[in-house]
């Protein structure tokens, strides 16, 4: 633990982040991230969470983990809204990889179209997807791609009786969009 600090001002510095801006990305006060890069203050886990977040790194690489050497990624899906999303990247930070797989036509919770900061990608593996971008509608099939820029309404489902299996891509803020507890 002794070499975090350290570890954490190399990689502010590397974004030629301020600690003013880093204390705006993390929610932690400038005070508490200079303690912590100079030693200071001991950090905790709900203090490098964040931080490994906001500089797109492992915590594993913030506390100088010794390697595992098993590079598989253990598949746990996450259900929200109808909707089963399989994380397919443990990296934090960056962009993200989810099998996705959309409910039948009329069994999704909601209809509305949201709106978040970034630009998503998916490809249809399975089934028949209804994709609403803006004002303009789409049916895409199996093999068929789409790219957008999330800051248009978007949508996205099955479009007819079976589910729709995807394979998308997204950063943080798409992350936070999709995977965020239900009720937000």
């Amino acid at each position: 633990m002794a070499g975090v600090g350290p570890r954490l001002r190399a990689l502010r510095r590397a974004r030629s982040a301020t600690l003013a801006a880093l204390a705006d990305e993390t929610g932690l006060t400038a005070s508490t991230l200079s303690r912590l890069e100079n030693g200071k203050l001991r950090p905790t886990l709900e203090q490098l969470l964040p931080l490994a977040r906001a500089h797109g790194v492992p915590l594993d690489d913030l506390v100088a983990a010794p390697p595992t050497g098993d590079p598989r990624v253990h598949l746990r899906p996450v259900r929200r809204a109808g909707l089963v999303m399989v994380p397919l990247t443990t990296r934090a930070g960056g962009i993200q990889a989810y099998k996705v797989i959309y409910p039948p036509a009329g069994r999704a919770s909601t209809l509305n179209l949201q709106t978040h900061e970034g630009y998503e990608w998916f490809y249809v593996l399975d089934g028949s997807v209804r994709f609403l971008l803006g004002e303009r509608e789409f049916r895409l099939g199996v093999g068929e791609a789409a790219e957008f820029d999330t800051g248009t309404p978007h949508w996205i489902g099955s479009a007819d009786s079976r589910p729709a299996e995807l394979l998308a891509l997204f950063g943080a803020q798409g992350q936070r969009a999709h995977l965020a507890p239900s009720g937000r």
